[in-house]
């Protein structure tokens, strides 16, 4: 046991009595914050009945037994030896929060992203359910027959007002809540009190929803007629259903290929065995229109996501527990709902960034759900027409059965993909606006045919850097060492990292010089051009600026969906997982915004990001055309979007991560120290590093260390940030050494330091 726990338990506590056995029933206890644990305490008598593993309970903890709330693991009966233990105070739960294949689960996510187990708990029962929102205590009465039976032989009368009391709880089948019989009965609380006392009535009290959310019914819509490339996968699926086992089935699909009806028949199938099934989407954007499907073919469909009220996310919880529901769609969190009949997962979009948690615990819900799949004997079906790396690497290797949709339903064709060499328009100097002459008369003929177009630029505000003409000084956040972008409403300058607002300058910071210039180009800029040159036209901005209130995603697409708005343009948010048949032309403003960053996913995700855009044209009897605005027309990536051509790009980049030992090849793990003095967090990032070296000699394990570097986003939130990646064959040895490593760190006070396993973000 660590040095850090000697502390914990008293010198002389109180005893407790061994069963006949000379044994006692003793918890282990995890807790959110502090030691990682896992603590054992005395079950005690008063407790032995309602505890269970997957409960939270209130522990003495600590020399001066200060009580905490931790989550109880395992619960066993065995013999103590040794140092005598604490008792449990009390249960926090009246019900269980996790199911022993869920207590598996974290525990297998604390194991692979060196987390603490207490902290994934915490992670993975959302804040509303621990917060039972939306819940109050309320009594229910109940009555024994017997009881009031041997009262009324001993001939005593109740009064009136008592008896129609009795006579209603004794008709009803079950407890019913104290406020409701008294309306019921039209009295006063005062009989109810008096029946109480006499022993004739029982009362229990219990925590209820008090408003349960309303949900507009859907007419329902009978099942698709599927094409033989669509059957083919659907069988595959069905198949492995039947044989109730597990296996991970990847559906490489072209945009349009009809992945979701698949989807929705695999799970009818699943439904008819009275089990359940997990959708993951990627964006909250795609929620609500992937929500409508599902209800429109499905009685019960739950749906969680960060925009949900606490009570609606608490009463979702609650019913997708007690296996009221069919469906559960919902973006990365949506993994963990806590389905009593699993019997199917997918992930849609599977190669989407925002699957990866980007906080502690630091998990990819893509590998979470191969194992909760894996350890609950269900498919997991992973949907995508850009699958990611890792998943196509594991389908060559066989450990995937890779499911091919080469051709869109009712044979469409895919759509035109035109580049546009922004350099040849630079020189030709017609423009210095976000838009092409080609760009705009392609818009002109798409409105004037009663087409729609989307437009994506993923850059928010307006301008994106603000520089001194004069000094050449650009305006940075004070907190951070990236520059300010201006946003045009209210004319502030925004650090879209630690979220300082500032106004925008009149004058230079540095020499007071009047000549600021606003450059760079973002979604705010691009709204501003496209209505003044196309002020006919219904125009709409989606990105996380405008899109920040609830409900605003579905609102936003529901206007488009109807014809209402006739450019929708945006961030990565529009780019994927939208269907409107009347979406003729496709604009991509900028693809080379993340092309050169220092990232050895640049490549993949802009092919993945130009390529799902492409797919939002075409899909009605209209067709569809995609230009592409680039000063890189000529890169493999962006040539390979224009083809539609996944396969070629995908060869050619896994070739590229074998030779310089990039994953999916290989393992990684990025870690990160920030501290706000430079050269203090350079040392202790100096002394990690030749820790984990040291480390990796004594395990004999053959890795690569980068770094430690300045990280590309070097300063944010007033802290210095420096980071090393660690490579190597296997992702067990890489955490063996990081963990030894961390275990024996002294960390000073104002270091902070983080490991990210499996990272995608290198910035």
């Amino acid at each position: 046991m660590p040095d850090n726990q000697q502390n914990l338990f008293d010198t002389e506590p109180p005893p407790w009595e061994l069963d006949d056995a000379g044994q006692v029933l003793v918890a282990s206890v995890v807790l959110p914050v502090g030691p990682e644990g896992p603590f054992d305490y005395v079950v005690p008598e008063k407790l032995r009945v309602g505890l269970q593993a997957g409960r939270r309970v209130r522990v003495p903890f600590g020399r001066n037994n200060r009580l905490v709330i931790g989550y109880c693991v395992h619960v066993v009966t065995r013999e103590v030896v040794g140092r005598k233990l604490k008792e449990i105070r009390e249960t926090v739960d009246s019900t269980t929060l996790l199911s022993p294949a869920m207590l598996r689960l974290t525990e297998w996510m604390s194991q692979r992203y060196l987390c603490p187990w207490g902290q994934v708990l915490e992670a993975v029962v959302p804040t509303a359910v621990r917060a039972r929102a939306g819940t109050k205590q309320v009594i229910f009465l109940d009555v024994d027959a017997e009881r009031i039976e041997k009262y009324t032989d001993d001939q005593k009368k109740l009064p009136d007002k008592q008896a129609q009391v009795i006579r209603y709880l004794l008709d009803a089948p079950h407890p019913l809540p104290q406020s409701h019989v008294a309306t019921a009965v039209g009295c006063t609380e005062a009989p109810i009190r008096a029946l109480r006392k006499k022993g004739l009535v029982q009362a229990t009290t219990r925590r209820v929803h008090a408003n349960e959310p309303e949900e507009a019914p859907v007419a329902q819509q009978p099942d698709l007629q599927l094409n033989s490339d669509q059957r083919l996968a659907l069988d595959s699926i069905l198949k492995v259903l039947r044989d109730q086992r597990h296996e991970t089935l990847l559906m490489h699909g072209v945009t349009g290929s009809g992945k979701t009806e698949v989807y929705i028949q695999a799970i009818r199938e699943v439904v008819s065995y009275g089990r359940q099934a997990i959708v993951l989407v990627p964006e909250i954007s795609l929620t609500p229109q992937t929500q409508r499907r599902f209800r429109s073919r499905f009685e019960s469909v739950a749906v969680l996501h960060s925009h949900m009220s606490p009570v609606e996310r608490h009463w979702h919880w609650n019913r997708i527990a007690r296996g009221e529901i069919q469906v559960v769609v919902g973006a990365r969190s949506a993994i963990f709902a806590p389905t009593p009949h699993l019997g199917l997962v997918v992930l849609d979009e599977e190669h989407d960034s925002s699957f990866k948690q980007e906080t502690a615990p630091r998990y990819h819900a893509r590998n979470v759900a191969v194992q909760r799949a894996t350890t609950e004997q269900v498919p997991l079906v992973l949907g995508s027409a850009t699958p990611s790396q890792e998943s196509w690497y594991q389908a060559t290797k066989g450990q995937y059965r890779l499911l091919d949709l080469p051709r869109r339903a009712l044979d469409r064709k895919l759509p035109e993909v035109q580049t546009i060499d922004l350099t040849l328009d630079y020189r030709d100097r017609y423009s210095r606006g976000a838009l092409s002459r080609r760009m705009r008369q392609a818009i002109q003929t798409s409105l004037g045919e009663g087409g729609q177009v989307i437009l994506l630029l993923n850059r928010r505000g307006f301008s994106t850097h603000i520089q001194c003409r004069a000094c050449g000084e650009v305006v940075r956040c004070p907190h951070c060492d990236i520059a300010l972008t201006h946003h045009r409403q209210g004319e502030k300058a925004k650090c879209h990292y630690c979220d300082f607002i500032g106004d925008a300058p009149i004058h230079c910071p540095a020499c007071s010089s009047p000549g600021i210039r606003y450059s760079g180009l973002g979604t705010q800029r691009l709204e501003a051009e496209v209505r003044a040159s196309f002020p006919a036209a219904s125009c709409l901005r989606m990105d996380s600026d405008s899109m920040s209130k609830h409900g605003s995603h579905e609102e936003a697409l529901n206007l488009f969906r109807e014809g209402k708005i006739q450019i929708l343009l945006g961030t990565q948010m529009i780019a994927k997982g939208l269907d409107f048949p009347n979406v003729t032309l496709v604009g991509v403003v900028n693809a080379d915004t993340a092309l050169h960053l220092p990232d050895f996913r640049a490549a993949e995700r802009t092919f993945q990001l130009v390529t799902q855009v492409a797919g939002r044209t075409g899909r009605g009897d209209k067709g569809g055309l995609v230009l592409v605005q680039t000063f890189s027309h000529d890169h493999p990536a962006i040539q390979a979007a224009t083809r539609h051509d996944y396969h070629s790009f995908a060869s050619r980049e896994l070739k590229s991560r074998q030779e310089f030992g990039y994953p999916p090849c290989t393992a990684m793990i990025r870690l990160v120290v920030r501290g706000p003095e430079n050269s203090l967090t350079e040392q202790f990032a100096e002394r990690m590093a030749a820790d984990i070296r040291q480390q990796a000699i004594q395990q004999q394990l053959e890795t690569r260390l980068l770094g430690p570097t300045e990280a590309p986003l070097a300063k944010i939130r007033g802290k210095y940030r420096y980071h090393m990646i660690l490579q190597g064959d296997t992702g067990d040895g890489l955490r063996k050494v990081v963990s030894a490593t961390t275990r024996a760190l002294r960390t000073p006070d104002e270091i902070q330091w983080i490991v990210d396993v499996d990272p995608l973000s290198m910035l």
